[in-house]
């Protein structure tokens, strides 16, 4: 059993970067999953989301990019498939961490972004494309993209990708990529349909099952605080400083909404510190010893910056937006209660999430309790019952647009599944 990634074949550029980004040790399928696609196999893997599977196949995949000869203008060598706009940007986040110390650049390829940009970036080369698969086929039509040189494919989540019927586009991205490669699965679930797909992509595939968990931390106290949106950012503070809270991890989705909670609680005399994808890995590790030491009082987060923060005498976790997966959610409060320790973890919720704590309560087959504070939540179903949602700065916004983020390429694979064939050149670009 490998106690640290010394013992897992690594280079010392990709291991700096990990001693950096604060990990320790191997989770159990980056444990089983390196040394077997350093190997050079086709892997068939059954994990959930934060279980490290991003690590399991970007670190060999990096180290493997790091020992080809390749030369002339950066061409895509490898294509990782995931089923969401969120998870895109997650790996691309991830993968800017990893390769710090070395000269490969990635791009995240997803609905509902500009396709103009998305083109300059590809125009510049790269080596590590990260794309829905609705989106990519969309660059593969308009020859965009030169997929012809691909050695390392990725299907992560390929569940998900089936259930939201990206089965016909995944064929078809297939035909445009070589013979020869080395291919990667990894899924939480395998039912009929993922199995065809495991064997129709993969050849000779070792198989890797790590243990599925729901069980939520039982030291972990659970509560839920309904909320406006527009006055998330006031209960945020009402309850640190009712309480008088030290050593707070606060969760958000995205890097720009840690910084806007940043910025408001130091506004209130709070000090806090943001920890995400655009921080260097100096100021990372600052933020991290001085939340540590309690001299910050609250860290915030995203969900890909909190792999790393391990403090046994942490006892609050915030989750100011819910996480688009309910496994992220156990992750999440399972950074406290640690070491026999009791924790709590509470949650924010305003009307537009509702779905996702239901998806979260059927993930952990319990409710979890709700308690009202105040009048927070004062305004909330009317906002939803306009179909508008209120930021947490207070400006309006379209309920729906983030959900086209997510669900757009959704859309759009149904739609193909329907479609008669492009002409091919075809230079008009439909938005899906």
């Amino acid at each position: 059993m490998a106690v640290s990634f010394n013992e897992l074949n690594l280079c010392e550029e990709i291991l700096d970067a990990l001693d950096s980004a604060g990990y320790k040790k191997p989770t159990p399928v980056q444990e089983q999953a390196i040394p077997a696609i350093l190997q050079g196999v086709d892997l068939q893997v059954s994990a959930q989301t934060g279980t490290g599977k991003t690590a399991a196949f970007l670190l060999p995949i990096l180290q493997k990019l790091s020992q080809l000869d390749v030369e002339g203008e950066k061409v895509p060598q490898a294509l990782i498939l995931t089923p969401t706009r969120e998870l895109a940007i997650q790996i691309a986040e991830n993968f800017e961490i990893y390769s710090q110390n070395l000269e490969f650049n990635s791009t995240a390829v997803f609905g509902g972004a500009s396709m103009g940009t998305q083109i300059k970036k590809l125009a510049k080369g790269v080596d590590v494309i990260i794309a829905t698969p609705g989106r990519l086929l969309d660059h593969t039509a308009q020859g965009t993209v030169d997929l012809s040189n691909v050695k390392f494919l990725v299907l992560d989540e390929a569940d998900r990708m089936l259930d939201m019927g990206f089965k016909h586009d995944i064929r078809h991205i297939q035909k445009n990529l070589p013979a020869k490669k080395q291919s990667l699965l990894f899924s939480a679930t395998f039912p009929p349909e993922v199995l065809e797909l495991a064997a129709s992509t993969l050849h000779q595939p070792s198989r890797i099952q790590v243990a599925r968990s729901n069980a939520a931390v039982e030291t972990v106290t659970q509560v839920v605080h309904p909320v406006a949106a527009a006055r998330k950012l006031d209960l945020l503070t009402h309850i640190i400083q009712k309480n008088d809270l030290n050593q707070v991890l606060v969760f958000t989705k995205t890097k720009e909404m840690a910084d806007t909670v940043v910025n408001h609680l130091k506004g209130e005399k709070i000090s806090a510190v943001a920890l995400h994808g655009d921080k260097t890995q100096a100021a990372r590790k600052r933020a991290l010893k001085e939340f540590k030491d309690i001299k910050i009082r609250i860290l915030v987060a995203t969900d890909i910056a909190s792999r790393g923060i391990d403090i046994d005498t942490l006892m609050y976790v915030i989750n100011f937006e819910l996480p688009g997966v309910p496994e992220d959610y156990v992750h999440r409060i399972g950074r406290t209660g640690r070491a026999g320790e009791k924790g709590k973890a509470i949650t924010l919720i305003s009307a537009d999430e509702r779905r996702h704590l239901k998806d979260i309560e059927r993930f952990l087959k319990r409710e979890i309790p709700v308690v009202k504070i105040g009048d927070y939540d004062r305004g909330d179903n009317l906002s939803m019952k306009k179909k508008k949602s209120v930021s947490v700065m207070g400006s309006k916004k379209s309920s729906s647009t983030e959900r086209k983020f997510s669900e757009g390429d959704k859309r759009g694979a149904k739609q193909r599944q329907g479609a008669k064939p492009k002409k091919k050149n075809q230079k008009k670009f439909k938005r899906r």
